[in-house]
């Protein structure tokens, strides 16, 4: 974001100042002093981390210092962003090579490496099924680690999410900037004082997922994924019952016994073997077992299809 005029400059500053103090900007005057205002050293580095991010600046801290007021703040800001985007970008110069001379290099001697034997596959180890919320709370603090490290100027798989933030040597200031940058990712109005109620990665993530409400949504959709495969299984065991039988009568009246015709080749006679009914206690338990994780849907349509 770049605005060159300083009242544009002022105008936006006076409303991240609102939103770093939690007052109306309307109430803030441009001509009184940030610690009039009643700015400690934590918001001054939470207010200069947004700045910093809406203007791609590299404001310190302590300039507030020389640049106590809005009006002289928003001078300066104006004045480093007009800078930076009429700096030209550097080029690479290419190493100069005195004409009809070169260096000559040594060759390094080749050496003999033999290829390491390769070890033996090892079975996979049978993943971890996690609930909908810590799924959920896993994803947000997937997203913490790549912010924590771009402010530590680090790779994302050099942290880890249950280590102190102390131990990955977040100070007042960096997690300052760690929770304004946290604020406006997930849209809270968190305090510094986060970074100690949930003192490292995957305990902010369920903070961040119970408070944003990602993991009631994923706790919910859950459940009807789960709905759905109990309605699958239901229609299934339906499928594969057989229809109802016409009862018979209790009584029927003595018929003339039939006089057996002579046949020259006797007819087959085999029965067609009898359809086993599928009692309706069975599709209840498997029904039971899809809704404690004891089995699969496949699993239980393969049981349905041995009992048909």
């Amino acid at each position: 974001m770049t605005m060159e005029h300083p009242a544009d400059v002022l105008t936006d500053l006076i409303g991240v100042l609102g939103d770093v103090l939690r007052v109306k900007p309307e109430k803030i005057d441009p001509e009184q002093t940030f610690q009039s205002m009643g700015l400690d050293s934590l918001l001054v580095v939470e207010f200069v981390a947004v700045v910093n991010s809406r203007y791609g600046l590299r404001v310190r801290a302590t300039d507030l210092y020389d640049f106590p007021s809005p009006v002289s703040f928003a001078r300066e800001v104006a004045r480093a962003a007009s800078s930076v985007a009429a700096a030209p970008v550097p080029v690479a110069a290419a190493p100069a090579v005195a004409a009809g001379y070169e260096t000559p290099v040594a060759a390094a001697p080749a050496v003999a490496v033999s290829a390491p034997a390769p070890a033996p596959a090892s079975a996979p180890a049978p993943a971890v099924r996690q609930s909908p919320a810590a799924a959920a709370a896993t994803r947000i603090a997937e997203v913490l680690r790549e912010q924590l490290a771009g402010i530590l100027c680090c790779d994302p798989w050099e942290i880890n999410t249950t280590a102190a933030f102390n131990v990955l040597g977040v100070d007042s200031m960096v997690g300052a900037e760690f929770i304004a940058v946290v604020n406006r990712s997930f849209g809270l109005r968190e305090r510094s004082v986060l970074l100690y109620e949930h003192p490292n990665l995957a305990a902010m993530a369920a903070y961040i997922a119970t408070r944003t409400g990602a993991a009631a949504q994923a706790v919910q959709e859950a459940r009807m994924a789960q709905a759905a495969q109990v309605t699958q299984v239901a229609r299934a065991g339906r499928d594969f019952a057989p229809a109802p039988r016409t009862p018979e009568p209790a009584f029927r009246p003595a018929a003339a016994p039939a006089v057996p015709a002579v046949s020259a080749v006797p007819a087959a006679t085999d029965p067609a073997p009898a359809v086993r009914p599928l009692p309706a206690g069975d599709l209840d338990v498997l029904l039971d077992a899809i809704r404690d994780d004891r089995l699969t849907v496949d699993e239980a349509l393969v049981l349905l299809g041995r009992r048909g």
